[in-house]
């Protein structure tokens, strides 16, 4: 790698450990301050922040490799998470949520249910929930970024206790990287997130005009043609996929296959089944929320909401559409020789245009982007899930009564645990691409039901809600460890045929089991007290 690059790495760093430790004495205010910037930041701020946080790498590296497989379909996969939500968040969630002037999502469920027996177990899962997805969420960074810097940089990390392998190198880069987030998370709070976010976004957003700048100056529309066919370009889809390559690249029609993808429509109607739920169930307890909660006022919520998809997605496809177009035309020629081609990597398909096909300069302000990515996403899960463990969990329940430096010090130590065990969980992970499918159709559909049903059955109780969340949370735990260990079972066996299913295709199995558990968990109690609901209804 040319110094120039090094350089410009190097300085974004130091600048981003800066500016998150310059402005962490803000946070040692209190929770408030620590954990929600004590409500004084700026609603566009906090749009760019939240823009920011969902500007992954592990997410970016994904989505190129799905445009370069599946063409312009592709973006049909983005509907998993799926991207439309924050229409809803803007329009009516994000108002109903910060009205309830709390700090977190847990406590924001108590205004439902009420403070009773009920209404705390229902506080409590939601923690529970909140803490499991940030893990999830921190393995699925944990496995991005370690594959992406392994190929970026040229030293081999490797650590080796005598002749045995402790960490290889995709690992050591990862953990490496985390350290150093960490520490500017942990030390600052919600006012570091926040500040170095938006630093880390205005490098995104100059590195995805570069790259898409680059790619169209140096590639010609007749060396794209020669690669890509009309099925690649064609918005509109039938139930099942049709060619997408010619025969000379008959390995990406292969691998297509093998992907699991091949009735589309049915993919598709999935998505679309999952995606409206999960967006009238409202953001789920993490880094979305936070922000919402965090905005001075009802009206800088919904703005907040709205202004966060309008900055994400320029900058962001512009960068994967450059990169795209650059990988079909270099790479896609020595990818087709390779017998044993499989979806992985596709993965790798943005570190290596990055490191092979980008000039001097240019690379270092998108390594310096992307590095911005992960790190930004990464903090604000970081600044969220330790929140519900001390505000929801500690404080609630174990020590109600203490000093606010006591309660910053003991969210240092939540920190640490949670990026901890997610580290743990990324070390046993698959690939990017599993844990994508995981959190967004498995652990996603247990938290459907239950909160879908909050907003529009009264007669629904804390513990129809507890029951919802936690039976939704123990198959999709299960489908996790089915699909981690399907290599162990045998060919025909139960086991072995319920791991090879894709998570999203599981989605209304987990959906019905937490329905179940929602239904079951209502009617053998007694009905929220009316009182709790003509308060929430009044006022949120």
């Amino acid at each position: 790698m040319n110094i120039i690059d090094i350089a410009i790495i190097v300085l974004y760093i130091v600048v981003t450990l800066a500016v998150g430790i310059w402005v962490s004495k803000k946070a040692s205010k209190g929770l408030d301050s620590y954990f929600l910037g004590g409500n004084n930041i700026k609603w566009y701020y906090l749009g760019l922040s939240n823009g920011s946080g969902m500007f992954d790498v592990s997410g970016t590296a994904w989505m190129v490799g799905i445009l370069f497989l599946y063409g312009v379909k592709s973006f049909m996969f983005m509907w998993l998470w799926p991207i439309f939500n924050q229409i809803f968040v803007m329009m009516f969630l994000a108002v109903w949520i910060r009205r309830s002037n709390i700090m977190t999502g847990s406590e924001w469920i108590l205004t439902r249910f009420g403070n009773d027996k009920a209404g705390r177990a229902s506080h409590l899962i939601v923690a529970v929930f909140a803490i499991v997805s940030a893990i999830g969420f921190i393995a699925y960074f944990f496995e991005g970024v370690g594959k992406f810097m392994t190929i970026i940089l040229p030293w081999d990390f490797s650590l080796y206790i005598g002749e045995m392998l402790l960490l290889n190198s995709e690992q050591s880069y990862a953990l490496i990287i985390i350290i150093v987030t960490t520490i500017y998370t942990i030390k600052g709070g919600m006012y570091s997130v926040v500040a170095t976010e938006v630093l880390q976004y205005l490098i995104m957003v100059v590195a995805g005009f570069l790259v898409a700048g680059y790619a169209f100056f140096s590639i010609s529309d007749i060396e794209i043609a020669n690669v890509i066919t009309e099925e690649w370009k064609n918005i509109f889809f039938g139930w099942e996929l049709g060619t997408h390559w010619d025969e000379k690249y008959q390995a990406f029609n292969d691998l297509i296959d093998s992907e699991g993808y091949k009735m589309f429509g049915a993919f598709i109607g999935m998505s679309l089944f999952k995606g409206f739920f999960a967006s009238i169930a409202g953001p789920t307890p993490s880094f979305d929320m936070q922000r919402i909660l965090s905005t001075k006022t009802v009206k800088e919520a919904a703005y907040m909401g709205g202004f966060t998809n309008l900055i994400l997605f320029i900058p962001r496809y512009l960068l994967i559409g450059g990169i795209v177009v650059i990988a079909l035309v270099v790479l896609s020629p020595g990818m087709i020789a390779n017998s044993s081609l499989v979806g992985g990597d596709l993965e790798v398909l943005l570190p290596k245009v990055i490191n092979l096909h980008v000039p001097v300069g240019v690379k270092g302000l998108l390594l310096a982007g992307l590095l911005a990515a992960f790190m930004s996403t990464f903090s604000a899960f970081v600044n969220a899930g330790p929140a519900y463990i001390v505000n929801d969990i500690y404080k609630k329940y174990f020590k109600p009564e203490a000093s606010s430096k006591h309660y910053i010090k003991a969210s240092h130590l939540a920190s640490f645990i949670v990026v901890g065990l997610g580290v743990f969980m990324g070390f046993f992970a698959e690939s990017i691409n599993s844990l994508t499918l995981w959190i967004t159709s498995a652990l996603f559909g247990g938290y459907v039901a239950a909160n879908f049903l909050k907003w529009i059955w009264w007669r629904f109780n804390g513990w129809g809600y507890f029951w919802g969340m936690l039976t939704g949370l123990i198959v999709a735990t299960l489908q996790f460890v089915l699909d981690q260990n399907k290599a162990n079972f045998s060919e025909g066996s139960l086991l072995g045929e319920l791991s090879s299913w894709h998570a999203i295709y599981l989605f209304p199995i987990i959906f019905g089991f937490s329905l179940l558990g929602s239904f079951l968990g209502t009617y053998l109690s007694k009905p929220t007290e009316m009182q709790v609901l003509k308060s929430f209804y009044s006022t949120v």
